[in-house]
């Protein structure tokens, strides 16, 4: 960036869910190795804009700042990715912040998530145990299992896979990749595949496979690269065995 010493940020601004959309611009002190949410921490410890007008201190989540959590995921420069872990000084000027648009916007940046977090629901997110006590050692994993289980256990269900598939919007009921991904996930578990047919029935109906239009921007927006396409690929063909086998016993 040179000798710059301001970061000109174009904000996409909403003052709560059912008001308009508008657009703000501000200038901040540039430092070395800034990141977009300390750019934003600089607006909000002095909410100005680049008129020279006192205003609302922009909105926005985030929590671990170091890429784990998922929070501070928007669209950057028109591409979605997590403000932590994204330069400012990599960034063409102005940088320009908009919340995703897959999900329902609340205030500024901040949108609401809710809809993956019923996704895990539906497809029974989580290893299921009989009491709340010490039930001794489970049931051992290869090596390679775990090895390939791990990059699916890495979802930060940021949001990032929903807003750049075309096929999850409004008009379609699709669940979406992360979910894909993470029945991949725990159907590999031996004690999570005790639910396997529940979860792949959600796979083989409207919300599930048939719905995904296999465009791979997932995988390719995916901030941990977690191979989302590989694994809609075995759930096609566990799915339509799945489905094959109830079938035949009709």
């Amino acid at each position: 960036m040179g000798a710059a010493v301001d970061i000109k940020l174009k904000i996409k601004r909403k003052d709560s869910s059912d008001s308009p959309f508008y657009w703000e611009e501000f200038n901040v002190p540039f430092r070395k190795n800034m990141n977009v949410i300390s750019a934003l921490m600089e607006i909000q410890k002095n909410p100005v804009n680049a008129k020279g007008e006192n205003v609302r201190s922009v909105a926005w989540e985030y929590n671990c700042l170091e890429e784990v959590c998922g929070a501070c995921s928007m669209r950057i420069n028109g591409k979605v990715r997590q403000a932590c872990s994204t330069l400012v000084d990599r960034l063409e000027q102005p940088i320009q912040l908009e919340p995703m648009e897959t999900f329902p916007v609340e205030k500024d940046l901040v949108v609401n998530r809710d809809r993956m977090f019923s996704a895990l629901k539906k497809i029974k997110g989580w290893i299921p145990i009989d009491g709340t006590y010490a039930l001794g050692a489970g049931p051992l994993i290869s090596s390679d299992v775990q090895q390939e289980a791990y990059k699916y256990s890495t979802c930060m269900t940021c949001g990032c896979c929903l807003d750049a598939c075309p096929n999850v919007n409004s008009g379609s009921p699709f669940i979406g990749p992360q979910a894909l991904g993470q029945t991949k996930y725990f159907n590999m578990h031996p004690t999570g595949a005790q639910q396997k047919n529940d979860r792949l029935s959600v796979m083989i109906g409207e919300e599930g496979l048939a719905n995904c239009g296999n465009s791979q921007n997932c995988v390719q927006v995916c901030p941990k690269e977690i191979p989302l396409t590989t694994a809609i690929a075995e759930l096609n063909k566990d799915a339509n065995k799945f489905a094959l086998w109830g079938w035949l016993k009709r």
